[in-house]
């Protein structure tokens, strides 16, 4: 059984790029969790929010053409055409997009945030 090598855009660059990437593109209340240790999917979760369908799916579609234009990382999208939320499956990096109602019914942050982290997520929502 041979094991596959790694993707060279990856884990921390991969998750730099996304961050950019969404930062760029206006989103709001981007947040970024380490999943090492916590789950055997991905090394990162993002979450943020878009102001309205057509955002979340733009930017959802904006991210997923640069990862596989510029840096080769074919990733999954799921929930594009609805734009409430959308879900991509980047290897690594497990992005999550809503519209802020959407977010806040499936509050992501708390299932996979400890307490500490979410406090800390939440003072920087307020400043």
């Amino acid at each position: 059984m041979t094991e596959t090598a790694p993707h060279p855009f990856g884990g921390q660059k991969l998750l730099d790029f996304i961050m950019h990437s969404l930062d760029q593109d206006k989103a709001e209340d981007l947040v970024s969790i380490d999943l090492r240790g916590k789950s055997e999917v991905a090394d990162y979760m993002v979450i943020c929010s878009g102001r309205s369908t057509r955002q979340v799916s733009a930017m959802a579609e904006k991210l997923a053409d640069s990862l596989k234009q510029d840096h080769g990382v074919f990733s999954r999208v799921e929930g594009k055409d609805q734009g409430d939320w959308v879900l991509i499956d980047a290897g690594d990096v497990i992005v999550h997009i809503f519209r802020p109602e959407v977010r806040d019914f499936y509050q992501l942050e708390k299932m996979w945030m400890s307490p500490e982290e979410a406090k800390a997520a939440m003072a920087g929502k307020t400043s």
